[in-house]
């Protein structure tokens, strides 16, 4: 009747159970059912504590049904956890005959449990390549080792001994299948490449574009650039405007280089930044001796240096009257003096100044003189501020996340949707370069690859998600776009695709976005 009931119990188990435990009573003689015979004539157990003194009996087919009960539920506890993880697990016995091979192992090798159960699993790999046989050789085991079992197969592998009183009973690996990202990587790194290839032909193309560094597709900078083209070709002199940081010298710069002088040296003169009793001497030069603590050689100046090219005067607000009367006689007379030389020079040089003050309010408090705003303002290029261009925001950041991933050796991040709403609403009183350094400190402070509102620096509110930006759509999109479809579509180049920032740039809420892009059929910015 007990061998009855253990049959019955070893048949309630499912089969591929059954054949485990018929498996392991082969591998390990030990185990509790090779004992079962032995123990069939008994009725009765008794049961002793750690003194050795009696507890209680027990009758014996009540503590063999609670041991296979216990079997039952290992094993089904086994099983789940075979099923649920996420990586492929193989378990061998120490002579490398498989004993257990989960759902996982089954996609990723593409064989069945029952095909390779109760076989040595060098049947199915070759040796070499099946990192699990060198832990049962060597009684240690490997944590995420890279491994190729199979061609096209990639895995990072675990594995373990499993030890019993020193003895090797077995062993067990855990896979994590990385073959996806492997191909991924090889897919970015041969779209890195070619990347590269269109930057390196893109950038050849821009060599006949001296106007290419200077970043920004609105309205207003396009004018500006147009402008400096047609100026550029010529060799009237340029006033630059503009606030601190809109980039007046990147616009003198392109000037001289599209310029028949461009050959020749562009020569940058800050009139701020030169003590007032040193800038004669820094512009013309000195002769020999001409004051205590000359050089005895005296020195040329900045205007000789840039013989045949562009004298670039910043800051021209900042020069003293004094001064003002002797660049106005050099530019009436094309001829200067060295400080204490008494032979006129001529000069064949041309003259772009830039300044971020009103030159003409300067004139009516007596500041600047007239007549030399004229002699410098031939043709003047004003250079709009940040905050009057923002659909040139987006561009201008992944101009700046692509210059300091390369300069920090970290991946291009993701700005955070708020964030990049925040910056457009941003008075940017600095300009480009008040947003360059931005960048910067976040792109430093940033540990992931997505920029977030936490770094952003103190001065900064976040804006609200459903806050519009500052300047409507109907006031930054081109003449002509004016129906919903277009200003969408409008806001979605501005934004790069980027949903949620061109919801906020729009008024508008993500999900009544999404709806009118289903609208319109508009899949792609």
């Amino acid at each position: 009747m007990l061998k009855d009931n253990i049959t019955l119990y070893s048949l309630s188990l499912p089969l591929a159970e059954q054949e485990n435990l018929e498996k392991m009573n082969q591998y390990h003689k030990n185990s509790f059912l090779s004992d079962v015979n032995d123990m069939t004539d008994q009725k009765d157990i008794l049961l002793i504590d750690d003194d050795g003194k009696p507890v209680r009996w027990i009758p014996f087919a009540s503590l063999l049904k609670a041991i296979v009960d216990q079997w039952k539920n290992l094993s089904i506890l086994n099983d789940t956890v075979l099923r649920a993880v996420d990586d492929a697990i193989t378990i061998v016995d120490n002579e490398g005959k498989v004993i257990a091979w989960n759902p996982k192992a089954e996609e990723l090798y593409e064989t069945t449990t029952e095909e390779m159960l109760g076989k040595p699993i060098t049947d199915f790999f070759k040796e070499e390549s099946v990192v699990l046989m060198s832990t049962l050789k060597e009684k240690s085991g490997v944590v995420r080792q890279y491994n190729q079992p199979q061609s096209g197969v990639h895995v990072l592998i675990n594995t373990l001994p499993m030890m019993k009183d020193d003895q090797l009973i077995g062993g067990i690996s855990v896979e994590r299948d990385i073959t996806d990202v492997v191909k991924l990587n090889d897919e970015l790194t041969t779209t890195t490449a070619y990347i590269r290839d269109l930057e390196s032909k893109i950038e050849m193309k821009h060599i006949d574009d001296s106007f290419h560094k200077i970043k920004g597709r609105s309205q207003a900078l396009s004018s500006a650039i147009h402008l400096a083209k047609k100026v550029a070709v010529t060799d009237a002199t340029v006033l630059i405007t503009g606030e601190s940081g809109v980039g007046k010298e990147l616009f003198a710069q392109a000037i001289h280089n599209e310029s028949p002088r461009s050959n020749e040296p562009f020569v940058d003169l800050n009139c701020g930044a030169i003590p007032a009793a040193l800038f004669e001497s820094e512009l013309f030069g000195y002769e020999k001796g001409a004051f205590t603590g000359a050089i005895k050689e005296g020195k040329i100046g900045k205007i000789d240096v840039a013989k045949g090219g562009t004298l670039f005067l910043d800051e021209i607000g900042e020069l003293p009257l004094e001064l003002q009367v002797k660049l106005l006689r050099v530019l009436q007379e094309k001829e200067f003096y060295r400080v204490g030389g008494t032979s006129p020079i001529p000069i064949d040089v041309r003259i772009i100044s830039a300044t971020n003050r009103n030159l003409e309010e300067m004139i009516e408090e007596g500041l600047f003189r007239e007549d030399l705003f004229y002699r410098l303002n031939v043709v003047s290029i004003h250079i709009p501020p940040l905050r009057e261009r923002i659909e040139d925001i987006p561009e201008l950041i992944q101009l700046f996340l692509k210059e300091f991933s390369i300069k920090y050796k970290k991946p291009v991040p993701i700005i955070d949707p708020e964030v990049m709403v925040t910056f457009m609403h941003f008075p940017w009183n600095g300009n480009i370069r008040q947003l360059k350094n931005t960048i910067e400190r976040m792109m430093i402070l940033a540990d992931e690859d997505v920029i977030k509102s936490d770094h952003l620096p103190s001065n900064f509110v976040l804006t609200k998600r459903n806050e519009p930006v500052n300047s409507p759509i109907n006031e930054i999109e081109p003449s002509g776009l004016h129906d919903e479809k277009s200003s969408i579509l409008f806001a979605l180049q501005k934004t790069y695709g980027n949903k949620s920032a061109a919801a906020k740039l729009l008024g508008i809420s993500r999900v009544t976005l999404y709806n009118k892009m289903k609208k319109y059929n508009i899949y792609k910015p």
